[in-house]
């Protein structure tokens, strides 16, 4: 079943066949994790690229004086890392948290790198994925160096409204770089 959500994911992009995806599904592991639980931590290893099945995540970047600033979250049908650790291979900058109990395939870079490299296909898939991830970032760039914060938060329900639903207040406001005093005195 878990592997069945993963060929639809990408066949929303490219074209499968059942021995290509009988290949892709034995690059992948299976795991479930707890809320509160890591799948990164900062300073350590980034082993997987995490494609998520079922929960909610958040990818969290600790600065110097220790506060919690969140890159993104990533729920069902996303994928996460943190990507300069994993394509670089160095330790991990940022740490990957559950926020709900999550269940996620994993692919290792090796794993990446053999997809890639005997289905070309895949690799049109993968670069389909980072274009679009390309794009959210500087939309989010964009939004934060230009828009006030209820605009962003606006933008953020009409892009994710089941994330509002899904997300502690406290979460929302690291996300959109206010503390949580300044989201609730918003006009929501």
């Amino acid at each position: 079943m878990e592997v069945q959500i993963l060929r639809t994911h990408i066949e929303k992009i490219v074209p499968l066949n059942d021995e290509e995806f009988e290949f892709i599904s034995s690059c992948f592991t299976y795991r479930k994790y707890k809320k509160h639980q890591f799948l990164i931590q900062e300073g350590e290893p980034v082993p997987y690229h995490f494609f998520v099945l079922k929960g909610l995540l958040k990818l969290v970047y600790t600065d110097e004086t220790g506060k919690e600033h969140i890159i993104g979250f990533a729920m069902e049908d996303w994928w996460e890392t943190d990507f300069p650790a994993y394509y670089q291979e160095i330790k991990a900058t940022m740490s990957l948290e559950c926020v709900e109990d999550t269940e996620v395939l994993c692919l290792r870079l090796e794993d990446y790198r053999k997809l890639c490299s005997a289905l070309p296909k895949l690799e049109h898939f993968f670069l389909e994925k980072a274009y679009m991830g390309f794009i959210a970032a500087q939309q989010r760039t964009i939004s934060t160096m230009t828009t006030g914060i209820k605009d962003r938060y606006d933008q953020l329900l009409k892009k994710y409204p089941s994330l509002i639903q899904r997300v502690p207040k406290s979460l929302l406001a690291a996300y959109l770089g206010v503390s949580r005093e300044t989201l609730s005195r918003l006009p929501l």
